[in-house]
């Protein structure tokens, strides 16, 4: 699987820890930043990594901010991205199965390396229902799409 990772200065020390796990998972990951743990601005990794999951350039992201909120926050404004933050194994799995997530949102500050790891973990394996679930996405595709149009229309 390809997955694009990115987190600001609160998840960049998890972020480590995350890519790790995934290359020894045999998965392909692209690191976005932040390199370093200077302050920087999470929209600006958060854009990126919605974009390329949303265009299909990857398979999944994974975001890490401080809590992880803000980073999905900003990445679910994207048309196409289903970002979820997640706390727990359990909701890791519901936010696959339910939801189709093609974005994780970690919180760097709120969760220790290994529970991190137990959610990735769950995230990664867990797969979409589908049946009435599948009704649900659409209708959020259909209300971002919807968004999106005019959001547009007002800036011309």
């Amino acid at each position: 699987m390809k997955i694009m990772v990115g987190c600001d200065h609160g998840g960049y020390a998890l972020k480590q820890v995350v890519m790790k796990h995934l290359q020894q998972l045999d998965h392909q990951v692209e690191d976005i930043g932040s390199h370093n743990g200077e302050s920087v601005d999470y929209p600006l990794y958060a854009v990126q990594v919605g974009n390329a999951v949303a265009d299909a350039r990857v398979d999944r992201g994974i975001l890490i901010c401080g809590s992880g909120i803000g980073m999905c926050i900003t990445a679910n404004r994207l048309p196409g991205v289903r970002a979820a933050a997640v706390f727990d194994p359990y909701t890791a799995k519901l936010s696959r199965r339910h939801n189709n997530s093609n974005i994780l949102c970690l919180g760097g500050r709120v969760l220790g390396d290994h529970l991190a790891l137990e959610i990735v973990d769950a995230w990664l394996r867990e797969k979409f229902e589908g049946g009435r679930h599948e009704r649900r996405v659409a209708l959020i595709e259909l209300l971002t799409a919807d968004s999106a149009a005019k959001t547009a229309s007002t800036c011309l």
